[in-house]
């Protein structure tokens, strides 16, 4: 069936009247990032619409109820856990004393954010074949990291990426550069989810208005405050395992209801996807997306190599690997990570192309253009929709799932974002020499109003982004993981002539470039998607900086390598070798 219920008609033209749902991971202008994109355009048929709630007019009480029980359970979770340890190793790393399975499953969580739950859903959805790629893409680069980061990263680090830097190379400049990319990547990815909270929450509890958006921004802000602030790393980490069993269960669920809806039948299922996207045998093939032209073909190249890399150099990923005792427990986790990862993408096929036959991808984008909307609807159908009450506990019920997604997502980026501004600026990079070294305690203190003043800051980020395309944050997030973090990581653990200076340089020639490209891309200006959307100053045509920003970040590490008088210390490189590979004197 390509026509919605009247309920479902009611809600598509709601979502496309109000204000944007969670789900980055897109490819309309912008890069595709495991966040929400602000205000997308909608179809020009919805203009006029008479704006009308989602989930029925009177329903509403059910989803507040069940968001309250979410922030219930999560805030008793970190007062629980907030009492037990307060030292430096509690704070930063849980006391290291998680099992592979737990890690693996909070690491899942730590990826798998609402973007994946309805953004991912919905590209496919949208363009079939070329939404799938994007699932593949995600999975793939948990391989990359699976390679050449878990065991290695745990060994000779201790909390942050800059950790790492510091076995072999000069504390001070290496701190200062890894330390400021890493909140440089935290802060843009938590304003994104930020705002898509607001956006989301507000408009499943029936409200509209930037009022109601900006109260919603600032109850999740303080939240988000609360839990880094009280519990730190092991309730951040008991909060991603609560959300990533209740994010699967909802995507199993509605999986099931989706196949028995076909009778099992995946045949039938494409079919019927294809005849509802209104492509026809297009959407089961490469190119519905990506074919256009050219530059569209270099963009996906582009957008994938940021993607695939990128997860390998995001902070709060690589701080989840110090919460288990030894790097053997690390590549566990990795690969517990990796099946829920796969088996959630996999999902997310059988999600999108239920969407598109059941709902209709032209219903889909009529929502929302970027195709955030195909779970809501899609649940609202497998409910019993046009008005039944399975409908709309459907809907809320999943909407609550991804609420749930978003706070332990807007969690674990401020306590990497704060641990990394603690660890690396204040207590390395910004202390004069002829000062007493920063015990960790201090240390915790710092990290703790960190947390309190970068929460703040992407609260008030966020209250004027509102009205803004932020999904470009999102892609820049991944774009500056891969071009500055990925490259020093690397050539620190495989190079042995690489110097302190590549490392700054490595660092600073990924991240300045992936600034300004995005800065002058069709994702900020000349283009109706674009963040301003009424000027043109872009001269660079691709929506995504890492086809050049990524390989920019090596070759200037390279350089500030092979150009400088300074020599690495081969002794002080044979120890990180012995210790990356055997665990020798890890921490």
């Amino acid at each position: 069936m390509t026509q919605l219920t009247p309920q479902a008609a009611r809600l598509a033209v709601s979502l496309a009247r109000q204000a944007p749902v969670v789900g980055a991971r897109q490819p309309v202008a912008t890069a595709v990032g495991p966040t929400a994109p602000a205000a997308a355009h909608v179809a020009a048929g919805t203009a006029h619409a008479a704006p009308v709630h989602p989930a029925a007019d009177a329903h509403h009480g059910l989803a507040v109820v069940l968001f309250a029980l979410v922030v219930v359970v999560t805030l008793g979770i970190t007062l629980w856990v907030g009492r037990r340890g307060q030292a430096a190793e509690d704070f930063y790393a849980g006391g290291r004393d998680f099992g592979p399975l737990q890690n693996g499953i909070a690491l899942s969580g730590d990826y798998l954010s609402a973007a994946s739950f309805l953004g991912v859903t919905g590209l496919i959805a949208l363009y079939g074949y070329d939404g799938v790629v994007y699932s593949i893409g995600f999975l793939v680069a948990w391989l990359v990291v699976l390679m050449w980061v878990a065991e290695l990263v745990r060994n000779t680090g201790r909390y942050t990426l800059a950790d790492v830097l510091a076995t072999r190379m000069r504390q001070r400049p290496v701190r200062a550069a890894a330390g400021s990319a890493s909140v440089v990547v935290t802060l843009l990815y938590l304003i994104a989810q930020m705002v898509g909270a607001g956006s989301l929450v507000a408009l499943l509890l029936g409200t509209t208005g930037a009022a109601a958006k900006t109260w919603t921004i600032v109850a999740v802000g303080a939240l988000m405050i609360i839990y880094v602030t009280v519990g730190g790393m092991r309730a951040t980490t008991w909060i991603q395992i609560v959300k990533a069993l209740m994010l699967m269960t909802g995507a199993v669920l509605m999986t099931v209801l989706v196949l028995v809806r076909f009778h099992g039948d995946l045949a039938d299922l494409m079919n019927s996807a294809a005849h509802g996207s209104g492509a026809g045998a297009r959407f089961l093939e490469p190119g519905l997306k990506y074919g256009a032209s050219t530059t569209s073909r270099i963009d996906f190249v582009s957008l994938g190599l940021a993607l695939v890399l990128g997860t390998a150099g995001l902070p709060h990923i690589l701080s989840r690997f110090y919460t288990v005792p030894t790097a053997r427990a690390a590549r566990r986790s990795t690969m517990w990570a990796i099946g829920l990862v796969g088996c959630f993408y996999l999902m997310t096929i059988v999600l999108g192309l239920g969407a598109a036959a059941l709902v209709g991808s032209k219903a889909v984008k009529a929502a929302n253009s970027a195709g955030n909307t195909a779970v809501p609807l899609l649940a609202l159908d497998l409910g019993g929709g046009e008005g039944s009450t399975g409908g709309t506990f459907f809907f809320a019920v999943t909407s609550a799932i991804a609420f749930a997604t978003i706070l332990a997502v807007v969690a674990g980026l401020t306590l990497a974002s704060s641990v990394s501004f603690a660890h690396d600026l204040y207590a390395q990079a910004f202390r004069r020499a002829d000062r007493p070294p920063v015990t960790e305690r201090q240390e915790v203190v710092v990290a703790r109003l960190a947390a309190v003043v970068i929460g703040g800051l992407a609260i008030v980020l966020s209250l004027f982004a509102q009205r803004l395309n932020v999904a470009f944050l999102v892609s820049l997030a991944f774009a500056v993981a891969a071009s500055a973090n990925l490259p020093t990581l690397i050539y620190n653990l495989f190079w042995r002539r690489f110097t302190t200076r590549g490392a700054c340089w490595a660092t600073y020639g990924g991240l300045v470039p992936a600034l300004v490209l995005v800065l002058f891309s069709p994702v900020v200006s000349g283009s109706k998607t674009a963040m301003f959307p009424g000027v043109d100053f872009h001269w660079f045509p691709l929506e995504n900086p890492g086809l050049i920003s990524i390989p920019l970040g090596f070759l200037m590490g390279w350089i500030g390598t092979v150009s400088g008088e300074e020599r690495a210390d081969p002794d002080k490189f044979a120890e990180l070798e012995v210790r990356s590979l055997t665990g020798a004197g890890a921490v």
